[in-house]
């Protein structure tokens, strides 16, 4: 699902059923938010890795209070996951929910984080690659994306570079085909914070937390993001409109900056 880092090891917390079956593979401690947990582990059979989102109890606030929105979030971002796998948006599968034990077990997506291929990229000089072009049509990847997940009535609520994966593709024929490092499918993941929405705000404000996101994280890379927002604006009806949006956006956003 993300990129497999070092994480400093968590307090132990009550596996779910579904886990203590012989063939399950005890979790493997990914990442760790202020929200929840993210592990690795297996699904049914050990050689179908998956991944494990938790959301533990949180002592500060009430019981009753802590376990509604718990439940809440678990469901919310399954539904939003379940919808767009329906409609063609690639996301993660989910493979098994228990709100009430706050986790959600979902596909495990192969590759790495946008983040890490752009950097890679940018950091790399390689003979016989035209480095601009594959991040260019990245880019365009993304933003077809982005423009087909708001195109279905969904917004992130949590756009960066960190929340796409570049997933490989996987040839049909000769396994040895070698691919360039910015090759591969797109695929959306975190939705913790998605919401449904067909506001062209809520999609401006999208697009705004990506973009800032990605002029600090890639200012090297920044003047690609052009390439972004121009396949977004092609991706379906309403984007344009979404795009004009974004101006007024952005406009109150610098005020903001200005004023402190």
């Amino acid at each position: 699902m993300a990129a497999e880092e070092a994480v400093p090891a968590a307090h132990e917390f009550p596996l779910p059923k579904v886990l203590e079956y012989p063939a399950s593979t005890p979790p493997k401690l990914i990442t760790q938010g202020a929200e929840g947990r993210l592990y690795k582990t297996t699904y049914l059979l050990p050689d179908v890795p998956c991944a494990l989102k938790y959301r533990p109890p949180k002592p500060w606030r009430h019981p009753i209070l802590d376990q509604r929105l718990t439940r809440h979030r678990i469901l919310s971002e399954a539904r939003i996951l379940a919808k767009c796998r329906r409609d063609g948006l690639r996301v993660p599968t989910v493979y098994a929910i228990d709100e009430a034990a706050g986790w959600l077990m979902l596909e495990w997506i192969h590759g790495v984080p946008v983040r890490v291929a752009i950097n890679n990229a940018l950091g790399t000089r390689t003979e016989g690659i035209d480095r601009d072009e594959g991040l260019k049509d990245l880019m365009r990847r993304m933003g077809r994306a982005v423009g087909k997940m708001h195109q279905l009535g969904i917004v992130h609520g949590d756009l960066t570079t960190s929340n796409m994966m570049l997933s490989p593709l996987q040839p049909a024929g000769d396994a040895g085909v070698a691919h360039e490092p910015l090759d591969g499918e797109i695929v959306i993941i975190d939705l913790g914070l998605a919401s449904g929405s067909i506001s062209d705000e809520d999609r401006a404000v999208d697009l705004y937390v990506l973009e800032r996101a990605f002029g600090s994280t890639h200012p090297r890379a920044e003047c690609l993001f052009a390439d972004l927002l121009e396949a977004y604006k092609g991706s379906y009806k309403q984007a344009p409109v979404a795009l004009k949006k974004l101006e007024d956006v952005r406009m109150r956003g610098r005020k903001r900056s200005m004023l402190g």
